[in-house]
């Protein structure tokens, strides 16, 4: 007799090719060809940076949208998921690279950023997660805290030109316009990232050549980073220079930490957000997996937070991937029983990037198929 298992699909996005939603459809479709009784849940996921929104809405949040300013000062809609009073908001979806048409790393900002944060705040949060990631930014959150009510000004008393560029001309901050709400809320950064913010590992040296940055940028950024640090410090007595992940996403966390937000693991706060533990509750295996699972997943990436409360709740975890490059004792002691590449199907890597979709559903048959993931058993 065939028993109805239940299973979970629970896969961050393949960068380049597809979001976390439509890797957890192929996936799905996969799963139901090899076992058609089964019961697919799927929780697509995200590191806390570009697909957070995405991941909550598929949960059951409800989608907001928001006119804001773009990173190039252009508007832009941008969208945010609420449920009950907690709101979760993308950076990417207002400051992202992909929202300009030329990369822009002196001038870059996140002002609208901070002005999603206050649509939350009139609609009541009591609770703002922010993820970040793809941000096209390196203004330290100078833009978001703008929107809030922070004045950056010069030495002749001037608001400061937006971007990281801007910073240099900062000489002190005043926060008596500061939004007051922002005492009274949690605010939480969810980040994979543990880079500072200034320094050979920080946001403009690591992050600002990807958004277009020349090595004189980023010596100009850095400096610049340094210096609204600085002042921070000064004017509002608090320490952003040390606090490892600061330098996410061109230093945005720093600012929210100089307003009071707390940095934790972006993928493990997704998790909890799309509720993933209940999920896996009773469950006979879960898959999960991302474009390349090399030894950067095993830093505290989506998929390896899935092995990990896979193992928790005694549930098999099985990894997908366009590329694995873990040998199978990394994989274990991350907690997979396995994991499978695209390329085991289609030797063609350029029909993989052209077609993933389909290749992925293929894998996710085939393996489960052939039994290639140990540990689950769906007859008596």
């Amino acid at each position: 007799m065939l028993l109805v298992v239940r299973m979970v699909v629970a896969p961050d996005s393949f960068k380049g090719t597809l979001p976390a939603d439509a890797a957890a459809q192929a996936i799905a479709d996969g799963l139901a060809r090899a076992l058609p009784d089964a019961e697919a849940v799927l929780r697509p996921l995200a590191d806390g940076g570009e697909g957070t929104v995405a991941a909550a809405l598929r949960a059951g949040y409800r989608r907001r949208t928001a006119r804001v300013t773009g990173p190039d000062g252009r508007p832009v809609e941008a969208v945010r998921a609420v449920l009950g009073t907690t709101t979760v908001v993308e950076l990417a979806t207002a400051a992202g690279l992909g929202l300009l048409d030329r990369p822009a790393p002196l001038t870059a900002t996140t002002r609208g950023v901070g002005e999603l944060v206050r649509h939350a705040l009139d609609d009541g949060a009591r609770r703002v997660v922010l993820g970040i990631g793809g941000s096209a930014t390196t203004d330290g959150g100078a833009g978001m805290l703008q929107a809030l009510g922070l004045r950056l000004l010069d030495a002749d008393g001037r608001h400061i030109s937006p971007g990281g560029g801007g910073l240099q001309q900062l000489d002190r901050v005043d926060a008596t316009g500061l939004d007051p709400r922002l005492a009274q809320v949690e605010f939480v950064v969810a980040s994979d990232v543990d880079n500072p913010l200034t320094g050979p590992a920080g946001a403009a040296h690591v992050f600002a050549p990807q958004k277009g940055a020349s090595a004189d940028d980023v010596a100009l950024l850095d400096a610049a980073l340094a210096r609204w640090a600085a002042v921070l410090t000064r004017d509002l007595a608090v320490d952003v220079a040390t606090t490892p992940g600061a330098g996410g996403a061109g230093g945005t966390a720093a600012g929210a930490l100089a307003v009071g937000a707390r940095i934790v693991s972006g993928a493990g706060l997704v998790c909890d957000l799309i509720g993933l533990d209940d999920a896996l509750a009773g469950a006979a295996l879960v898959i999960t997996g991302e474009g390349s699972m090399d030894e950067q997943t095993l830093r505290g990436k989506a998929p390896v937070e899935v092995a990990r409360r896979a193992a928790r709740a005694g549930v098999p975890c099985l990894g997908v991937a366009g590329r694995v490059a873990l040998g199978p004792d990394a994989l274990a002691a991350a907690g997979f029983v396995t994991a499978h590449a695209l390329t085991e199907v289609e030797p063609d890597v350029g029909r993989c990037l052209a077609e993933p979709a389909t290749v992925l559903t293929r894998l996710t048959e085939l393996v489960l198929r052939n039994g290639g993931y140990r540990a689950l058993t769906v007859q008596t």
